[in-house]
């Protein structure tokens, strides 16, 4: 089952806003031709220290300041009289992670017991203190079960519901900015490409604090890592991760062979599609480091 089917084929607003430290940007789609396409769109630039993504810390320094700056760009948008909204909340104001789970459990409850302990420990978090988003991943090759964690502190969620109850807005769906992005490599890859040794997927989604890089296999997360850095760090710190991902998918060669220079067969031609999202690194740079760090594979 992919853990996305909720983003992919949901009963959510059509309509979405997606919050940064720099901008609020809003898009209401529609279907059009059996596929969609964008109705309206809006961006805003926000005042410095407005906004200020944090997962630990205060977010929204000025709520009635926000509400209102939201409700512009609506009305510039001809939005202003939506009320369900699907929101991105700031990359840096959430923790997404995926779980292995080592050893299989010997019952329900001592499962849901590993899950809460690693959970605690990926997020840095206790649970209590967490609003939590969990789906189910395929197992991996030696199958062994995985979960995909994504979560926001209880206190920071406030905040911004603060500003959408000022707004009258009905929140349908709140996750990071980068699963909303990482719908437009889903929704085209379903599941069965993973079978058909179709390429991975990679999404790269910068934000003022750093980044976040997805890869997708077969519709559904294979590595996700959240990186903050300082925007000359970017380009090495994306390639400590296509590394890690080459690392991770290159073939085994036995011991005393000769070491293979063919791509797995069964990934297909590692990274066949990419998106850039927000500043700091662009398509063109991101595309010559995916070159230059999976050619082991040519």
């Amino acid at each position: 089952m992919n853990p996305f089917q909720k983003l992919i084929a949901p009963r959510l607003p059509p309509a979405a806003v997606a919050l940064s430290g720099e901008a609020a940007s809003v898009v209401q789609l529609e279907r059009r031709g059996g596929g969609l396409a964008v109705r309206s769109a809006g961006l805003l630039p926000l005042p410095p220290g407005l906004v200020r993504p944090s997962f630990d810390e205060q977010n929204v320094s000025d709520v009635p300041e926000l509400a209102g700056a939201l409700a512009e760009l609506l009305t510039s948008a001809g939005l202003v009289r939506r009320r369900r909204w699907s929101v991105g909340l700031p990359e840096a104001s959430t923790r997404t992670s995926i779980l292995t789970m080592e050893t299989a459990p010997a019952s329900r409850a001592e499962a849901e017991e590993m899950l809460r302990w690693k959970t605690e420990r990926a997020l840095g978090a206790p649970l209590d203190e967490l609003r939590v988003s969990r789906e189910r991943l395929r197992p991996d090759a030696q199958g062994r079960a995985r979960h995909l964690v994504s979560g926001v502190r209880l206190a920071v969620l406030a905040e911004y519901e603060q500003v959408f109850a000022a707004l009258g807005w009905q929140a349908g769906l709140v996750l990071p900015r980068h699963m909303g992005e990482a719908w437009w490599l889903m929704r085209d890859d379903g599941g069965g490409a993973a079978a058909n040794g179709a390429p991975d997927s990679l999404l790269v989604s910068s934000h003022a604090e750093g980044f976040t890089a997805v890869i997708l296999r077969g519709g559904a997360p294979l590595y996700v890592r959240a990186v903050v850095c300082e925007t000359e760090d970017r380009a090495d710190e994306l390639y400590r991760f296509l590394l890690f991902y080459r690392d991770r998918n290159s073939p085994q060669t036995p011991e005393g062979a000769e070491p293979a220079h063919a791509p797995p067969p069964a990934y297909g031609e590692g990274i066949g599609r990419m998106l850039v999202a927000g500043t700091g690194i662009d398509e063109a740079q991101a595309s010559a480091i995916v070159e230059e760090t999976l050619s082991a594979w040519a």
